[in-house]
């Protein structure tokens, strides 16, 4: 009902007056609460996160005879170019927009829901050294911010909100094998980590490990809670006990096994640098973030996955090789 004040002269507009901005501000408080309720909807249970600071750290496997415990690091920047889709070759060849989230990718920049190993191989590169090989994952997304994306496909469209964060660091290793001497990848290799339908039916393939920056070895499947000054972090470690037959195979995991804790691999399987792809993200201590998920996986932190497909040369690889298992620290130049 329309509110009607009396001319400006009268007393009573100016008793009334008071109370009409009293009203208005509290409208106004409803309202913005009302918006904040619809922010707060985006994020995660509460019980999907965990203070840092009780996890318990997990120590590295103890070096075997024989064993190569070096590290090859190749510098293929943060994704500054903004290379993104919603496509996943490797899982879902040709389809676009396929993978119904938003991953962000660094190496090969031709990257899509078409590429083959002959199109990849032809393209330019994001990597130093010329490896053309393409690394890639979901999106995290700051929640309290809208995203540029909010109704196409990936983003809001299906189900991911929010703004789209460009990582503040990425670390791509390769790590020799605490049992032994490892051998080369073959070209076009893929590998697959994690598992994005984990929050809906039982896996054996969860590799999520969320962590928080300062706090090295401390993992978890949940979303970090990070102290004052540190933030989030994702370490994406991949398979590598090789099956020295083929790059892929039905369902794209049984070609390449992980190894056991002692870094040991099961029979008739031999290990290849294993690939770790360290992330970490610089925000306020408290905002509120996600990754980019199935629609039904409703942004569980359990479902984060990576992929892989190996392009670097032969002789870039043997070199990769050499180093992890002689026990140095090298890097693509």
């Amino acid at each position: 009902m329309p509110i009607t004040l009396s001319p400006p002269r009268s007393r009573l507009f100016w008793i009334a007056l008071p109370l009409v901005l009293g009203l208005t501000l509290l409208l106004g408080i409803a309202a913005l609460s009302a918006d904040g309720a619809a922010h707060a909807t985006d994020a995660p249970a509460d019980d999907q996160y965990v203070d840092i600071a009780t996890v318990t750290p997990v120590r590295p496997p103890v070096r075997g005879p024989g064993g190569g415990t070096g590290t090859y690091t190749v510098d293929c920047g943060r994704n500054e170019r903004g290379h993104r889709n919603a496509d996943n070759f490797v899982i879902s060849p040709g389809l676009v927009n396929g993978a119904h989230h938003t991953h962000d990718y660094v190496g090969n920049l031709s990257t899509n829901a078409l590429s083959t190993d002959r199109s990849l191989d032809a393209a330019a590169t994001t990597c130093a050294g010329g490896d053309r090989s393409t690394y890639y994952w979901p999106v995290l997304r700051r929640l309290d911010r809208a995203g540029t994306d909010a109704h196409t496909a990936g983003g809001g469209a299906h189900g991911n909100s929010g703004e789209i964060l460009t990582a503040s660091s990425v670390r791509v290793e390769f790590r020799g094998n605490a049992a032994g001497a490892v051998v080369a990848m073959p070209r076009f290799l893929r590998l697959v980590t994690g598992d994005p339908v984990a929050a809906t039916v039982p896996s054996a393939d969860v590799r999520a490990q969320w962590g928080c920056s300062g706090y090295p070895e401390r993992f978890t499947t949940k979303y970090a809670r990070c102290p004052q000054g540190s933030g989030p972090t994702r370490t994406l470690d991949f398979p590598s006990c090789w099956n020295g037959l083929t790059t892929d195979s039905p369902g794209h995991r049984a070609h390449v096994r992980f190894p056991a804790a002692d870094g040991s691999c099961p029979p008739a399987t031999f290990p290849v640098p294993q690939l770790r792809i360290t992330l970490a993200y610089e925000l306020p201590n408290g905002t509120p973030f996600a990754v980019d998920s199935f629609p039904e996986q409703l942004r569980n932190p359990v479902t984060d996955h990576a992929m892989f497909v190996n392009l670097m040369t032969r002789d870039r690889m043997t070199e990769l090789v050499r180093c992890v298992n002689e026990g140095r620290r090298c890097g693509a130049a």
